[in-house]
């Protein structure tokens, strides 16, 4: 898939046209097919790439557009997240704002069919939260690269940001049994957690620690095969696909109905998955994960 390659990105620059995009892509989001609540439902027919974390990994992420083959079919998907908030730093700025602006423009381009998750990194920075992958609190390094790229217009930006982060679903399913999420809330956070917010808007709450519903969502850890069985009973679900975890491998199955993803690094993998099969053991998916080191653009491609 090519068809975002060599465009004149105004938006990089000009906070007017990135605010028109934003408020362009967060419609979308709300319109896409199969919405409901906070939740993507996707049909049986098809093909739905996962991805892992991806952290501004800008190689990565156009390895990922071309393994969607979004062009080739209307039945094909990809599911994007934790997008922000990567090691490619200008004067110790964070700019990935723009991986932000690629995503919205990649929504547009492909209604319906490219499913941006909430993750962690964005839940914070729209909140204002501190986070930090080991580099300082990056939340404020994407706010200064923000001012330093828009100057007093910084702040309208943010905002058109933020409005494209809280249209972010939390969850997407498909008719198989799957169920991707950035993360799930861990066995000590059970009893606080609100399993009916995937049908359901977000509130304020939601997004608050140490009990929001979406803060679990993105932030949980402590997985057990107890609270995964519960969650699963809940919802109807056989097998869940997260990312938020340490993943050297790029792929792994800790549990029996869990299996992790991460995209961002050099053993980085993604997985395919043909939506008209019925998905069957976490171990089998791993079978089908590919390194996205295979598929990199050569420079000048």
């Amino acid at each position: 898939m090519n068809a975002a390659r060599g465009r004149n990105r105004a938006w990089t620059r000009n906070a007017d046209a990135l605010c028109a995009l934003m408020r362009e892509a967060t419609a979308a989001l709300y319109a896409c097919h199969g919405r409901a609540g906070v939740t993507i439902h996707l049909p049986a027919r098809g093909r739905l790439l996962l991805t892992g974390d991806l952290h501004d990994n800008l190689p990565h992420f156009e390895a990922v557009c071309d393994l969607a083959k979004l062009d080739r079919s209307s039945d094909n998907h990809v599911v994007l997240h934790e997008l922000i908030h990567g090691d490619r730093l200008v004067n110790d700025m964070d700019m990935s704002f723009q991986m932000l602006g690629r995503v919205a423009e990649l929504v547009l381009e492909y209604p319906h069919q490219v499913h941006p998750v909430l993750a962690n990194h964005e839940l914070s920075q729209f909140r204002g939260h501190a986070v930090s992958k080991g580099g300082g609190d990056q939340s404020v390094k994407f706010t200064e690269g923000l001012e330093w790229v828009f100057g007093d217009e910084a702040d309208a930006v943010a905002d058109a940001l933020d409005m494209f982060i809280a249209a972010m679903p939390l969850a997407v399913r498909t008719e198989g049994g799957l169920q991707f999420s950035h993360s799930l809330p861990g066995e000590a956070m059970l009893d606080a957690f609100d399993v009916g917010v995937l049908n359901r808007a977000l509130v304020e709450d939601d997004y608050e620690s140490p009990s929001g519903a979406a803060f679990l969502m993105t932030w949980g850890r402590g997985h057990t095969d107890r609270s995964l069985d519960t969650l699963a009973e809940a919802w109807g679900v056989q097998l869940f696909v997260i990312g938020h975890m340490n993943v050297p491998n790029g792929v792994d199955a800790p549990f029996k109905k869990l299996v992790t993803l991460a995209s961002d690094h050099a053993q980085g993998r993604v997985i395919p998955l043909d939506l008209a099969e019925p998905v069957t053991t976490s171990y089998a998916l791993l079978d089908l994960a590919v390194p996205i080191a295979s598929f990199l653009r050569i420079e000048g491609d």
